[in-house]
């Protein structure tokens, strides 16, 4: 016997409202992603080490082009509001105090993976490409590579690359921005 659940989806006003009354804590790591709440797994230190090692290369590049954010919202619809590892926006003079950046404020999103990979792919790239995101990059740690998602379309995305240490990308909307992937990565001879 098949039994059909009905679920009902939450709204980033209903996820926000259970905030405010007490009913999921500020600081409880949760995202909503298509009207579902989803924990968020721990940063194990191979993961915040990379978010660091993304951050010094990125803020180099970026500084005064785009603002980075780091593990903080995004709302891509009236029912999803991710926290991807990192947010690269558009400037704005009140640095997104009145609202999160929006699809059309962000210039591409990055999750760092290193125990999250099936979340980060099966999960998000469908909803990062349904919600127009145009460009999506997910480090998986753990195998040393680079998922690049560009062309986003109703189910993800028209193209995906899967980029080694020794190769280097650009970000679409900052062509000059060359980076090797290594630099996410911690040094081969450290291990």
């Amino acid at each position: 016997m098949t039994i059909a659940a009905e679920l009902r989806s939450l709204s980033v006003r209903d996820y926000h409202r259970m905030v405010e009354v007490g009913i999921l804590a500020a600081s409880e790591r949760v995202e909503l992603i298509e009207g579902q709440l989803y924990t968020m797994a721990a940063h194990r230190t191979a993961h915040s080490a990379a978010v660091t090692r993304i951050a010094r290369a990125l803020s180099q590049r970026l500084s005064g082009r785009a603002l980075l954010r780091f593990q903080d919202p995004v709302q891509l619809s009236d029912f999803s509001e991710p926290e991807p590892d990192i947010a690269i926006a558009h400037i704005d003079p009140l640095d997104y105090e009145d609202h999160h950046p929006t699809p059309t404020e962000i210039f591409w999103l990055i999750e760092v993976a290193d125990s999250t990979l099936r979340r980060d792919r099966d999960l998000k790239v469908p909803v990062y490409g349904r919600s127009g995101i145009q460009e999506y990059w997910i480090l998986d740690v753990q195998e040393r590579c680079l998922y690049v998602f560009r062309e986003p379309k109703q189910d993800g995305y028209r193209s995906e690359q899967k980029l080694f240490e020794q190769d280097a990308i650009a970000p679409l909307t900052f062509p000059d921005c060359i980076i090797l992937v290594r630099e996410f990565l911690r040094s081969a001879t450290q291990e």
